[in-house]
């Protein structure tokens, strides 16, 4: 695994050992950054159960202002940090072993990106998805990751689906604020 492409383009990232991690697979992690691509640079992100931390590293790598890291697992949060020093991007990086609920409930920033990939199996979409819509800036734009089993909601508070990609039996659907005729 390695970022595609900015600053620290081409450099490898470690990953954990084991079934426990299921990093992003690089043709959707391509799709994705391609999707993306515009509203990256100056932003503010979070990458929510950060497993090793390559969405957020390549956010960073790509010109986000900052991104926080939250794993619950000290392991990941341990690898993230070697792999952030290893990019050279620790400078903009904020690392925290949590659960995300807890960082979500109590963290007063706001986010402009929010990458969301929870473990498959353990139900957590719509609660983490819930709690992001509450960080995120006017602009930003939550990104979440989900099998072809999952079905996520199309609206989240204020968020509601813009676009959606099927990368064989994995699903990504980018949430943005929802416009109003009113407004």
């Amino acid at each position: 695994m390695r970022v595609i492409t900015g600053f620290a383009r081409g450099k490898n990232l470690t990953t954990l050992p084991g079934d426990d991690l299921r990093p992003t697979g690089a043709r959707v992690k391509e799709g994705l950054f391609s999707a993306i691509q515009f509203d990256i640079e100056g932003r503010r992100v979070c990458d929510l159960f950060a497993g090793c931390g390559q969405l957020g590293i390549e956010a960073l790598s790509r010109g986000a202002a900052g991104a926080v890291f939250i794993d619950e697992s000290a392991a990941a949060v341990n690898v993230i940090k070697e792999n952030l020093k290893n990019c050279g991007l620790e400078k903009n990086a904020t690392v925290q072993k949590n659960d995300f609920a807890s960082y979500l409930s109590f963290c007063k920033e706001t986010f402009d990106i929010v990458f969301i990939d929870p473990p498959y199996k353990k139900g957590l979409y719509e609660k983490a998805l819930t709690l992001a819509e509450k960080k995120m800036s006017d602009h930003g734009m939550i990104i979440c990751e989900y099998p072809f089993d999952v079905a996520v909601p199309e609206t989240v508070g204020n968020f509601s689906v813009s676009r959606k990609y099927k990368y064989g039996k994995v699903f990504i659907s980018i949430y943005k604020k929802t416009v109003n005729a009113d407004e």
